[in-house]
């Protein structure tokens, strides 16, 4: 089947990429004085999210990206420390991260936890607002903590065209179940089965964006160029 091959390609060249980077990162753990490259692509895992046909892998549960904005400045640390939170004191602004807004929401429906009416409203908070969702970013940052990770330097240009953004939209596409649910569903338990977001809950991803695309199966050769001349970290 073309699609089981192009995933089992694609989650050769992560075991690749793993090898260069030297493991898999934990979120929690991760910092800014870290060698981080400039620009790169990222790929989270959940540590009970297996593969459903390949139970020794973990199932890649979000891609991302960064600064595909001509001219933009944003690093990928900076967007990784989005995602990631303040470690002192623990917390986070999930206003600066969808991953952390669509995780905070399913952590909401999934616990029956008390309502955070705020929680997705709006660009920007006053102090009291922050104050009120605090408990509800300390969950978000713990159980984004435990996730692992692995980045993917890519040294180009910000744009809509780049290098990162084809990997970014191909991988989503490639990975999602929308279009083809046989293929590495999210298991019964995965806490995005409990998302507001019909995209979250049918593709499996954490990613609102892609997800109903068709992917080019030509893009696992960028990918694999972009593995192999990645340097040793």
């Amino acid at each position: 089947m073309p699609l089981l091959s192009d995933l089992n390609a694609f989650y050769a060249l992560l075991d690749e990429l793993e090898a260069k980077i030297g493991g898999r990162l934990r979120l929690g753990d991760c910092h800014g004085r870290m060698p981080w490259p400039q620009r790169g692509v990222y790929f989270f895992f959940e540590p009970d999210e297996p593969r459903e046909t390949s139970s020794s892998q973990q199932r890649v549960v979000r891609v991302g990206t960064h600064g595909l904005i001509s001219r933009s400045r944003t690093t990928l640390w900076k967007r990784l420390g989005q995602h990631r939170g303040t470690s002192n004191p623990i917390g986070g602004n999930h206003r600066g991260s969808i991953f952390r807004l669509l995780v905070g929401e399913a952590l909401l429906n999934a616990a029956g936890l008390p309502s955070v009416e705020s929680w997705g409203r709006g660009s920007s908070a006053t102090r009291d607002l922050r104050d009120h969702e605090r408990e509800h970013e300390v969950r978000v940052s713990e159980y984004l903590g435990k996730m692992n990770l692995l980045f993917l330097d890519v040294p180009d240009k910000p744009g809509p065209d780049s290098a990162r953004a084809i990997i970014e939209r191909n991988s989503i596409a490639l990975l999602s179940s929308v279009r083809d649910s046989t293929q590495d569903r999210p298991s019964a338990g995965w806490l995005g089965n409990h998302s507001g977001r019909e995209r979250v809950r049918r593709s499996g991803l954490w990613n609102n964006n892609h997800v109903e695309e068709t992917y080019d199966p030509g893009f696992l050769d960028l990918f694999e160029d972009l593995v192999r001349r990645m340097p040793a970290h």
